[in-house]
């Protein structure tokens, strides 16, 4: 059958329009271990990449399994963006190899470890199995202090610069403009957490030193006896006397971690029990990463200033 006039010239429009609408490239495929970098890789990339994020808030990113589902975005990914500091040493060096993936192994640039951009804290002088999950690299959990953060935007920002380097101009506009609000969303929190210097505070697990270092929190028992070990009753009553010796203003845990034992010290020792996001996505009002913080010195200071 033949085409008429009026048909063919249609099509022809119909398909150049079609065509001019697609990208010019397809949007770089970010793998994230955990949702602080994803969001953060989403603030340096906007609509250049495509993220993807291997666990929720409400995971122990110690404790997850290398699952297929996994392993296939990873063996996708262009850039893998995780913490770092053995934090993931469980499970991510098997979904790496299996992976099948080379840009993404350590050592090349499609692999990112964020713990590697800052200073580290609470570094072991020897580790052994007794100790719990101690770590040999010092304590990853370096996304509660927001100056970390800044140290591993300006570090991420050239590297998705690097392996992408025909966007390498939006990724450094987005990255200014990331960088200027952060800087005065830290003034803000300084200011509104600066009631907090000296306060002492309880942990459920080492997970916030960062935090403390930041707000000058001082840190006067943890209710696991070892990292990763869940406490028994003698010795959340060893806590309890510790604490009638040197008191303590309120009791912090992670929104994934069993509310438990900060509630029993609630209860026994009056003191608030605060349960912060720990990442965006723990809590209601931690959708991002300012609201994360947002979130995070609101509730540690209702908590400090309760009678």
């Amino acid at each position: 059958m033949m085409m008429n006039r009026t048909t063919l010239p249609g099509l022809l429009a119909a398909a150049a329009l079609s065509l001019s609408t697609l990208p010019a490239q397809a949007a770089l495929r970010v793998f994230a271990c955990e949702p602080e970098w994803g969001a953060l890789a989403q603030e340096l990339g906007g609509n250049l990449v495509d993220v993807s994020v291997a666990t929720t808030a409400l995971q122990d990113p110690h404790q997850i399994q290398a699952k297929p589902s996994l392993i296939a975005r990873a063996r996708n990914a262009d850039l893998v963006v995780c913490t770092g500091a053995e934090l993931e040493i469980g499970w991510l060096p098997i979904l790496l190899q299996q992976s099948g993936n080379a840009k993404v192994q350590p050592g090349q640039p499609g692999n990112f470890a964020a713990a590697d951009q800052v200073r580290k804290l609470e570094l072991p002088s020897q580790v052994d199995r007794s100790q719990g999950d101690v770590h040999a690299a010092g304590n990853p959990h370096i996304q509660t202090d927001p100056r970390n953060i800044a140290l591993v935007a300006t570090a991420l920002g050239a590297r998705l610069q690097q392996v992408d380097p025909a966007h390498a101009a939006d990724y450094a506009k987005r990255q200014a403009d990331f960088t200027q609000r952060w800087q005065q969303a830290m003034a803000r929190w300084n200011a509104q957490a600066a009631p907090l210097k000296g306060a002492p505070v309880v942990s459920q697990h080492k997970a916030f030193v960062y935090l403390y270092d930041w707000l000058g929190l001082k840190e006067v028992a943890v209710l696991e006896p070892k990292p990763g070990v869940e406490p028994s009753a003698a010795h959340l009553q060893t806590v309890l006397t510790t604490l009638k010796a040197t008191p303590a203003r309120m009791v912090v845990r992670a929104a994934y971690q069993d509310g438990k034992p900060s509630e029993w010290l609630n209860k026994n020792a009056g003191i608030a029990a605060v349960t912060l996001p720990f990442t965006v996505g723990g809590t209601d009002g931690a959708k991002d990463l300012f609201a994360l913080f947002d979130d995070t010195v609101a509730r540690l200071v209702a908590a400090g200033s309760a009678k």
